[in-house]
């Protein structure tokens, strides 16, 4: 679910309570979903989080390798060689 549309099912006072625990402010979140902010990783992480899911790391930011630090990578996966 996209950001946006997610901020969208919460009432004012839970917009507020949600951007608080993620670490940041709803102004500033607002500003993530029209696209005038990029969300840092670890704020990605906290939305995550705090949204139970419902909004991915993927979706904030799909610049980043999240496959990798999931280690769902096929990088990760792979047997590395011992030195």
């Amino acid at each position: 679910m996209e950001l946006k549309n997610f901020i969208k099912t919460l009432t004012a006072e839970e917009r507020e309570g949600f951007a608080s625990r993620c670490g940041t402010t709803y102004a500033f979140l607002r500003n993530v979903v029209y696209g005038h902010r990029r969300a840092g990783e670890s704020l990605c992480i906290n939305i995550e989080r705090e949204s139970a899911g419902s909004v991915t790391c993927e979706e904030l930011r799909p610049d980043v390798d999240w496959a990798y630090l999931r280690g769902t990578s096929s990088a990760t996966t792979k047997e590395m060689p011992h030195a």
